[in-house]
């Protein structure tokens, strides 16, 4: 038999200090409209069923800007235990273009080390941003300038 150490004990959590994290959350619980938010926020909410938050939205993304092309994958169809192959392949080619696209961001967090805003006002945030991805371009193609340059 495992012996009970004195903190498991069922009445030492009555005599418990609050520590500011659950002290907050129950000033929130008494002051936000928990009921009223999320009858707000449900009809938006995803429903379950995986990554579905961007199905059925292709008429929104067409609508708020039409020339965008949709670059959300679809769901690969197994009828009669075959895979659709053309779905498959349209899906690995959005993956490919996703991906060049995400690998300047990459660069920027992880090598800069950018993962907040630094900066009150838009424009000096969009001057560093763009000071940012001058040098992630930099960064990219070092090798091959440092070959031009030798």
């Amino acid at each position: 038999m495992r012996q009970i150490t004195f903190a498991r004990q069922p009445s030492f959590e009555k005599y418990g200090r609050m520590n500011r994290r659950e002290a907050f959350l129950t000033s929130m619980e008494t002051i936000v409209p928990w009921s009223e938010l999320e009858a707000l926020v449900a009809p938006y909410y995803p429903k379950a069923g995986g990554d579905a938050g961007y199905q059925g939205q292709t008429e929104a993304i067409h609508e708020a800007a039409p020339q965008a092309q949709d670059m959300t994958s679809r769901r690969v169809n197994k009828s009669n235990g075959k895979v659709d192959q053309e779905q498959k392949r349209k899906n690995r080619t959005k993956s490919r273009v996703r991906a060049r696209v995400e690998w300047p961001f990459r660069i920027l967090r992880r090598v800069f080390h950018y993962t907040k805003v630094r900066y009150r006002g838009i424009k000096k945030n969009h001057e560093w941003l763009l000071t940012a991805f001058a040098l992630v371009n930099l960064y990219q193609h070092r090798k091959r300038l440092a070959q031009l340059g030798a």
